[in-house]
């Protein structure tokens, strides 16, 4: 018995610890095939297939990195196939509050759904203080609005 021996349950836990990384976090598939190959090493293991950390951890990283090579692509495709493509907040064409008045073309607060954004004012008139504006478009956290 070599002295470095892990036990079959040992890598069953590792192997779950590692499932419910993946399921957790935003990972895209990489934990799953090292939790799927930590659980193939125990059960290998429970069978007495395998012997000594040095076999196990040397066949747990090919089998995780041979997943990951093969295997992670095919499967987010499947995924990404499975799931539709919808915007889940789309906020063009919605209808904000002028904070302050924003001269045209340039950039003011406006009020949307009880948050402050900046916003630039694409129109060629002032937006007044308080007076509605509509969102043109999305451009990272500033909001392309013009008056109503």
């Amino acid at each position: 018995m070599e002295i470095y021996a892990v036990e079959w349950w040992l890598w069953m836990l590792l192997g779950l610890a590692l499932l419910a990384g993946e399921i957790l976090t935003p990972g895209g598939f990489f934990l799953f095939f090292f939790g799927v190959s930590a659980l193939v090493v125990g059960a290998l293991k429970l069978l007495g297939l395998t012997t000594g950390l040095t076999s196990e951890g040397l066949l747990f990283a090919a089998l995780a990195v041979a997943g990951v090579v093969f295997f992670r692509k095919p499967l987010l495709q499947r995924f990404r196939r499975l799931s539709p493509n919808v915007q889940v907040d789309n906020i063009a064409s919605e209808t904000a509050w002028a904070v302050d008045e924003i001269p045209p073309h340039a950039i003011g607060k406006v009020e949307l759904r009880g948050t402050a954004w900046n916003a630039q004012n694409d129109g060629d008139t002032a937006i007044p203080k308080a007076a509605r504006c509509r969102i043109e478009r999305v451009d990272g956290l500033t909001l392309h609005v013009r008056s109503l």
